[in-house]
């Protein structure tokens, strides 16, 4: 027993002296390289996924107090219309871009709604943005846009026919079912969000955030909805622009998405958009917020409500990380899964109708 003791005695001042041996703050050092990494992760993963909501079942068909249910044929419709075109619908081909235009003015028109025009002026040309509001007359505003233009010569039926099909869809809920909204909603349909404007002050969601911006209004939220109908079960049809992110999200390309930024405003609307929806609709659903450097971040019209500080989020199917159409003359009508859509669509509805 008592050799036992003097051994232990003996380790003890062995660690001692050699913990004399380091100063404090080295010791410290230490341990914060080996901690620092470990918070950070968890840090990274509660803030920038819903990788914790997934694991307490957050992403299965959860949906408790589901929202009206949208129509697959009329968003069918809809998309049928703006991609039967006698042109695409790019930048170069005005006189289309203000047919489309008068298509979905009239769409809102026959709801009751009042649309108004936002023209302005590009390379000597007119284009116009079309909006509409809803809900209360005074309040922070909430803005829920998609673009109508696409990107060279293609259908665009993902990008963004899709996106603008879920628009009026959502406005033709909003108008017959009446939810107590707690802010006035402003639904826009933007124009030049394709190249060769994007990232410049052409685009049609730019002149418009700015247009907020002057008036000094504010924005509770802005939501983008960017190419919503593209689905597979397949494995591996989905794709990442980081090797880390595919251990958090799933490789099938069954789900919709709703990214912004690390700004916490963004991240909290992000949160609370990703919960309303879930709520909304059972087609499961995940969040990521990450640096507007990560690709596909900021690849949309709400990149330019973040220039104003206004919190701002895209839901997406993910674009070229799932859909091989992307900017291809393949991107057409009958690549798109409009049951899928109208539950993203759902799910925008719970979302705009349930911000508190």
């Amino acid at each position: 027993m008592t050799t036992k003791k003097a051994e232990n005695d003996e380790l003890d001042l062995a660690f001692m002296k050699a913990s004399a041996r380091f100063p404090r703050w080295l010791q410290f050092g230490c341990l914060f390289t080996v901690l620092a990494p470990l918070l950070f992760g968890v840090w990274f993963v509660w803030n920038v996924t819903n990788f914790f909501d997934a694991l307490w079942g957050g992403n299965k068909a959860i949906a408790k107090a589901l929202s009206p249910i949208p129509s697959a044929d009329t968003l069918k419709k809809h998309v049928q219309a703006l991609t039967q075109t006698k042109l695409p619908r790019n930048a170069s081909n005005t006189m289309i871009l203000d047919q489309v235009a008068s298509y979905i003015r009239e769409q809102w028109k026959q709801m009751g709604l009042k649309p108004e025009d936002q023209p302005f002026r590009v390379d000597g040309a007119t284009y116009r943005n079309i909006k509409v509001r809803l809900g209360p007359k005074k309040g922070d505003l909430v803005v829920v846009g998609a673009h109508y233009d696409v990107c060279g010569e293609q259908d665009g039926a993902d990008d963004n026919a899709s996106g603008v099909a879920g628009l009026l869809e959502l406005s033709r809920l909003l108008v017959k079912h009446k939810p107590a909204l707690r802010y006035p909603v402003e639904l826009v349909a933007y124009t030049l969000e394709e190249p060769p404007h994007f990232r410049s002050k052409d685009m049609g969601s730019a002149v418009h955030a700015h247009s907020l911006a002057q008036a000094g209004v504010k924005v509770r939220a802005m939501l983008a909805l960017e190419m919503i109908g593209y689905f597979s079960d397949k494995v591996g049809s989905q794709r990442f622009p980081t090797s880390f992110l595919r251990m958090l999200y799933p490789n099938k390309g069954n789900f919709i998405a709703v990214v912004s930024r690390l700004h916490k405003p963004d991240r909290l609307l992000t949160k609370e958009v990703l919960a309303l929806m879930k709520q909304s609709s059972a087609l499961p659903a995940y969040r990521l917020n990450a640096p507007s450097s990560l690709p596909g971040v900021d690849f949309s019209d709400h990149l330019n409500y973040w220039r104003f500080q206004y919190p701002a989020l895209m839901i997406t199917d993910t674009a070229f990380f799932r859909n091989p159409h992307y900017h291809k003359p393949t991107d057409t009508i009958g690549t798109l899964d409009f049951a899928r859509m109208a539950q993203v669509v759902q799910g925008v509805y719970g979302a705009v109708s349930g911000l508190r």
